[in-house]
């Protein structure tokens, strides 16, 4: 039986008219969605009852609607559990759930809507898993540049991707790098919105846009506090942008996320916002683009027909099937595809410097020996790590 069967079938059998079926709905559904390793959890209001759904491996999957609770309804009990406001239903709220024996993290963010309040929970991996940057799957060409840009005294390391791409579990694993190399001898901070987890050896703060605390802000006070290495979550905005260029200009590494589709159009869309060319140029250590794919599960059939192939440039694949071990859905875990793009070349840094476009960037970038994502992907395609279907979820149908 699938995990998702299983914890539909444990929660039908809660009475609701029992005044602890609150409690015992979110505690089944949060070890639940634990044993299935789940990133999220949704639980949508509708006018009957209460929607769940879990996302596994990047997907959205339905578990199935159920009552929202008599005496106290489930979204409460998230809302009791993260410390917000219970008698507050008619503005968002963000918090935390802290459980001295939790596997992992657990953030919680309500919404209002037409038939009551939305919740999403998102589970973030456990403290044992993807610590480090050889733990991320990346390419060894990455990890081993990486490892040697984390020793750089000043610049900024980029992390670019699209939402869900895995971009903060990247950039936490080079601060954990950076904490295990110090061993205290640096000063390492951070400024995040939220602060996803907790780092021993960084100090680490979130910023409050209601009293001002913004991230341009935060970060001109925390150049002031001596640091050396600096976590900036996101780039957002223009005045986050320069002031991060701004410190890693002047003598401090820090390392970033940013959103954009692949490692050349974070340069273009960082020079859109304003950042000087010869900024770029002098300031960025390298930028590393990556997605998060889903693998077959052993249970994939070989692609019989050239329709399946879906237009990928690929001789062999193979299909998702789906059976008890993948829950019915053809694929186990996710891995990563990922490129990296250094500046410090000198055809890229005319180029950069020139202000050249994402596509005469994209080709500079493979002629000196850059593998895109997208090369990547199609490998593991052919190598039968993953589906066509899901090259395009991800993908779509780029300008290949």
């Amino acid at each position: 039986m699938s995990d998702n069967r299983q914890l539909r079938a444990q929660l039908k059998t809660l009475d609701v008219a029992d005044p602890e079926y609150a409690v015992s709905f979110v505690d089944c559904l949060l070890a639940g969605a634990r044993q299935a390793n789940a990133s999220d959890i949704h639980l949508q209001p509708a006018a009957d009852g209460l929607d769940v759904r879990l996302r596994l491996n990047g997907v959205l999957q339905q578990v199935g609607r159920f009552p929202r609770g008599n005496a106290t309804s489930v979204v409460v009990r998230l809302k009791v559990l993260a410390e917000l406001l219970t008698y507050r239903t008619d503005v968002p709220q963000e918090g935390r759930i802290r459980q001295a024996d939790a596997d992992g993290e657990m953030r919680v963010s309500t919404f209002p809507t037409l038939h009551g309040e939305r919740a999403v929970v998102r589970l973030f991996a456990a403290e044992r898993q993807f610590r480090y940057p050889s733990d991320l799957g990346l390419p060894d060409e990455i990890t081993a540049a990486l490892s040697r840009l984390l020793y750089a005294t000043s610049g900024a390391l980029i992390v670019a991707g699209p939402a869900g791409s895995g971009k903060t579990t990247t950039a936490y694993a080079c601060l954990r790098e950076l904490v295990q190399a110090a061993r205290g001898g640096k000063s390492i901070v951070s400024l995040e919105d939220p602060i996803e987890v907790p780092v021993d050896g960084v100090a680490q703060a979130q910023v409050n846009a209601g009293t001002g605390f913004d991230m341009a802000t935060g970060l001109r006070s925390i150049m002031r506090q001596d640091p050396e290495v600096i976590l900036v979550g996101e780039i957002r905005d223009r005045d986050t942008a320069r002031t991060v260029f701004q410190a890693a200009l002047t003598g401090h590494l820090v390392v970033t996320s940013f959103h954009a589709g692949s490692a050349p159009e974070a340069l273009s869309r960082l020079a859109d916002m304003g950042i000087e060319p010869y900024v770029l140029r002098s300031g960025v250590l390298a930028v590393v683009a990556q997605r998060l794919v889903r693998r077959l599960c052993s249970c994939a059939l070989p692609v019989s027909s050239p329709n399946d192939l879906l237009g990928l440039p690929v001789e062999h694949a193979s299909k998702a099937n789906g059976c008890d071990q993948c829950s019915e859905t053809g694929y186990q875990g996710r891995f990563v595809v990922a490129e990296m793009l250094r500046v410090d070349q000198a055809q890229l840094g005319d180029a950069v410097l020139s202000q050249r476009d994402t596509s005469h960037l994209h080709a500079l970038a493979m002629q000196t020996g850059m593998i895109s994502c997208w090369q990547r992907a199609i490998e593991a395609v052919e190598l039968g790590r993953t589906s066509p279907e899901e090259i395009r979820r991800v993908f779509g149908f780029p300008e290949e």
